[in-house]
This record gives structure tokens, C-alpha cells and sequence, in this order.
């Protein structure tokens, strides 16, 4: 009887000490989870400020991409306006702009690092056609202005989001 009762003792030790440990695993577990919601909710902060930036920029970015394909089919604009009858140079940077503001929107809304390259490819273009060939698409300072405005706010951003994440 002896050698049962010590046996069943052992048992009931060895099932104590496994419910006392997987109490304290799940304890310190849900602590982890609390603690590290707490600190992801505070110290990336910027980071979702740039990935809210950047899907607003690829809302944007499909918007502006439609409105050169509709310019393109014709959806857009009288007979006079037509795609057609535009110069080489026009037709050629709204056929690049449809395409490229679609590209970096898709790239955008992904927050991946190419979508943010073709997307400041988009703005430099623009404001590069708008400065340089105001030929093309009539020299507009405030759309330069806006581009230059959206370049300053994602430099921002990113360099607040690259400052809370550590080397």
C-alpha cells in the first residue's frame, strides 16, 4: 500500500507543479499581449500615420490615373478636347500618367517602398511638366504647389515613422 500512496503523492505533486506552471505560462502570456498592444498603439504612432498618408495618396493617385484614361478614351471633354486632336506632347504625358498614377497607386495602397519611388516619380513629373512645359498642361503654380505640399508631408512622415523605429 505504501508503494501505491507514494505513487499516487508523486502523481498528484507532478500534477499540481504542471497547473501551477501552465497558470503562470498564461498569466505572463496575456501580460505580454497587454503590455505589447499598449506599446504598439503608442510608439507607432507615425508609422500608422504614413500608411494612412500613403492609401490616401493611392485614392488619389486611381482618381487622377481614371480621370487621363477617361481623358484618353474620350469620356472627358467636348470634340474640341478631344485626344486626337491634342499635341504629340500632351497625348504622350497623359498616356504616361494614366499608366504610372494606376502603377503607384497599387503601390500605394500596398504601403510597399516602389509604390512610394513611382508615386514621387508621379509628383516630381508633374511638377517638372507644369514648371518646365507649361506648353503641355498650362504651367498651373497651384498644381505644382499641391505636389510640392504632398511631397513635404510624406518626407515628414517618413522621417517621423524612420525615428520611432530603432536602428
Amino acid at each position: 500500500m505504501s508503494e501505491i500512496s507514494t505513487r499516487d503523492a508523486t502523481r498528484d505533486n507532478t500534477n499540481a507543479r504542471d497547473a501551477a506552471r501552465d497558470n503562470a505560462r498564461d498569466s505572463a502570456l496575456s501580460v505580454a499581449a497587454i503590455s505589447s498592444e499598449r506599446s504598439e498603439s503608442d510608439d507607432n504612432v507615425w508609422t500608422r500615420r504614413l500608411v494612412l498618408f500613403l492609401r490616401v495618396m493611392a485614392l488619389l493617385s486611381i482618381l487622377k490615373g481614371l480621370y487621363h484614361w477617361a481623358q484618353v478614351t474620350g469620356f472627358v471633354g467636348g470634340e474640341d478636347e478631344a485626344f486626337e486632336n491634342q499635341s504629340m506632347a500632351w497625348q504622350a504625358a497623359t498616356v504616361y500618367f494614366a499608366v504610372i498614377e494606376l502603377v503607384a497607386a497599387v503601390g500605394l495602397w500596398l504601403a510597399t517602398p516602389w509604390g512610394a519611388v513611382v508615386w514621387l516619380t508621379t509628383v516630381v513629373s508633374m511638377a517638372v511638366i507644369e514648371l518646365m512645359f507649361p506648353g503641355i498642361y498650362g504651367g498651373s503654380l497651384v498644381v505644382v504647389g499641391v505636389e510640392v505640399f504632398m511631397l513635404a508631408a510624406y518626407l515628414a512622415l517618413a522621417w517621423m515613422a524612420a525615428r520611432e523605429r530603432p536602428p
